[in-house]
């Protein structure tokens, strides 16, 4: 008995202090207003400076280690309406995979470690925080990540978004596959690049989007296509006419890391109108050189000779930058052109990407002189200013 006694005392504190990785778990906070649990979001207002501003540089920068800097912008639940004020509260591990303290830490921080830090988007719902890349924790199969908790000016309580991930990280993938992102703010994935001995990305955040009990609303419309700030699902259509003639070719596979636009018409084909969208999205790629990548995506329908169709006006109209292809429907499953949501009682979607991510949507437009200046605006606004892609060859 006093054998037993003496393993289950020494057994405590393992119990208390072990996990997979050797670090300490975070205690989950309930939070019914907003968002449900979340797991230390409550820290972030221990040590919160008084004044926040939009450009933080995380006590990591000057340590050792891949230097990181991510910038974006924060949006209302609409995803287009820029976000002023809010602040956003970052944590994460050190270049060897743990949240290491510093001295003189309060008591209830040292699980978020030593690199930790605040920032408060400015007037253009801008942010910019300059750190190290994060390592993954020693011997588990998460990647590495960025942790996120957010605080709007009037949402209580504070909720937190998907975590930053890295596309480059060789765990991500089977890691998502076992466990997808919620997309809650939108997609946590961000595409690095490199300028000079920095490591760049961009995360984009749309406030309240998959957040559970957000208190805002979107205006009731017509839906179709995701949503602005997620990522742009993977699918193959038939190309008709254009760069990849003749293959079923996954636009965002081959072209994701770039510019797109994806254009998809409606039950309710207007083919005159088609023709001026067409002539104007190649107008626009010609003039955006190789950056921006312009698809049109149609039904078959009960047409044997859409592809001929496609083919001939592709021709017809000179079209020298854009794809014209073709899916069985909106909700066909081989092609996976489902996961777009397209919803087929609407005249056309647009849907703008920009490194595999949703950075725009209209549906319903008329080929217009006002509509084009609309598009042409939201392709430069979306174009981005973080860093230049090089350019790829598209024919």
């Amino acid at each position: 008995m006093k054998t037993l006694i003496f393993y289950i005392i020494m057994l405590i504190p393992c119990l208390v202090f072990i996990d997979c990785s050797g670090q300490n778990q975070e205690k989950k906070v309930n939070n019914t207003a907003t968002g449900g649990d979340c797991d230390g979001c409550e820290l972030m207002y221990i040590g919160m400076p008084e004044k926040i501003h939009s450009v933080d540089t995380s006590p990591g920068w000057n340590e050792k280690g891949q230097k990181l800097i991510v910038s974006g912008t924060v949006f209302q639940l609409d995803g287009k309406t820029p976000a002023a004020d809010v602040i956003i509260y970052y944590w994460q591990t050190d270049r060897k995979g743990y949240y290491s303290p510093a001295k003189n830490m309060d008591s209830q921080t040292k699980r978020h470690g030593h690199i930790r830090g605040w920032v408060r988007t400015d007037a253009e719902g801008r942010y910019t925080i300059k750190t190290i890349r994060p390592a993954p924790y020693p011997g588990q199969d998460l990647p590495a990540h960025i942790h996120l908790s957010i605080k709007e000016p009037d949402v209580t309580p504070e909720y937190y978004t998907d975590e930053i991930n890295f596309d480059d990280d060789q765990l991500l993938i089977p890691y998502l596959k076992k466990h997808p992102q919620e997309n809650r703010g939108g997609s946590g994935v961000v595409r690095v690049l490199i300028k000079d001995s920095l490591q760049i990305a961009e995360h984009n955040i749309i406030l309240g989007l998959h957040i559970p009990d957000y208190p805002k609303k979107m205006l009731k419309s017509v839906q179709s296509g995701l949503n602005i700030g997620e990522d742009q699902p993977s699918f193959t259509p038939f190309h008709a006419y254009g760069p990849d003639k003749g293959s079923r070719t996954c636009p965002v596979c081959k072209y994701g890391r770039y510019h797109g636009i994806l254009y998809f018409s409606g039950d309710n084909t207007d083919w005159a109108e088609i023709k001026k969208w067409l002539t104007f999205l190649d107008q626009e790629s010609i003039k955006r050189e190789n950056y921006l990548k312009v698809y049109f995506i149609c039904k078959a329908g009960s047409s044997a000779n859409q592809n001929k169709i496609l083919a001939q006006l592709g021709a017809g109209l000179g079209l020298k930058k854009t794809a014209l292809c073709v899916v069985p429907s909106f909700s066909d499953r081989e092609t996976e052109v489902y996961l777009n949501k397209i919803n087929p009682e609407v005249k056309n979607t647009f849907v703008i990407y920009r490194h595999r991510n949703i950075v725009d949507k209209y549906i319903d437009l008329d080929p217009t002189a006002k509509n084009f200046e609309l598009i042409s605006k939201a392709l430069d606004r979306t174009r981005g200013d973080y860093f230049e892609l090089p350019a790829i060859p598209y024919q």
